[in-house]
């Protein structure tokens, strides 16, 4: 399979098995499986876990199955992509408001953590420790849908179906655009950025947006093309239409934004709106440019 499908899916259960609510009992982990993992396969991953196959108990336990990820998949790969075993297993333990969200890795050969973690703020969810694994060396797609899976059996919640397609979104467009620029990390911290100034400025209008990632990648030294700008463009006006609180994005991304703050990249308040300042003086002083 794809290595950067493999890491949608992965994701998706991810957002299927976190405690997002205080409906939910923040007192136990949440653990997604993969439905097909053979009896050997399911004791490596318990094991990548830190889970005795005794201990399973104390956990609240789902399964993921193929048609699960096909279902919520299907609108952005084909089935033969998607594969015909479900694998992928991830832990999700909910944590101290504030604390942000942590992810670990096992067997995961594509999506890196940063991938991981900023799909989960886009969907909605604080505060979490994740553990994703796998049997064996997988890119690590289909967390994603076991996070989602196990949020809505267990809480009785949905995450909204423009988080979803957004979070899918960001994890696509990351790991596409990653790949041709090799460089993970640098374009984490773009989508980062560039998010922050969307929701912090308001930012809705395809102009603005655009600005923004102008204005992000030029902060980070990121030379983009046409069609990469635009496949960002998309993602951020999907994001502009959720309800993301902008405090969040940075309590819930802390490594992410102090490494930006050790670059230079003033996020705090006032250094955010002096940036969505520039982005609007450039896009105000370019209209005019077209009249002189």
């Amino acid at each position: 399979m794809n290595k950067k499908l493999l890491c949608i899916v992965m994701a998706f259960a991810m957002i299927m098995a976190a405690p997002l609510t205080a409906l939910a009992d923040d007192s136990r982990p949440y653990l997604a499986l993969g439905a097909d993992l053979s009896e050997s396969e399911k004791a490596t991953v318990l094991e990548k876990l830190g889970i005795g196959q005794d201990d399973l108990s104390s956990y609240d336990v789902i399964t993921i199955t193929n048609q699960d990820e096909k279902n919520y998949l299907g609108d952005y790969m084909s089935e033969n992509v998607i594969g015909g075993r479900s694998l992928s297993s991830v832990l999700i333990t909910k944590n101290k408001a504030g604390s942000g969200i942590h992810v670990t890795t096992h067997n995961i050969t594509y999506c890196t953590t940063g991938m991981y973690r900023n799909a989960l703020i886009t969907a909605g969810i604080t505060d979490a420790n994740v553990v994703v694994a796998g049997p064996f060396d997988i890119s690590g797609t289909a967390a994603l849908v076991g996070a989602l899976k196990a949020y809505e059996t267990m809480t009785g919640e949905t995450v909204s179906e423009e988080s979803i397609d957004a979070a899918v979104n960001e994890l696509v467009t990351t790991g596409s655009i990653a790949d041709t620029l090799g460089d993970s990390e640098k374009v984490e911290q773009l989508m980062a950025l560039a998010k922050q100034y969307v929701v912090e400025g308001n930012l809705n209008s395809e102009e603005d947006i655009m600005k923004a990632i102008e204005q992000a990648s030029k902060e980070l030294n990121i030379t983009l093309s046409d069609s990469q700008r635009s496949q960002i463009s998309s993602l951020m006006g999907k994001i502009s239409g959720l309800n993301i609180d902008k405090e969040a994005l940075k309590s819930q991304a802390k490594e992410l934004y102090n490494s930006l703050k050790d670059m230079g990249i003033d996020l705090d308040d006032a250094g955010v709106r002096a940036q969505i300042k520039d982005i609007f003086v450039s896009f105000i002083e370019l209209l005019k440019s077209f009249f002189q």
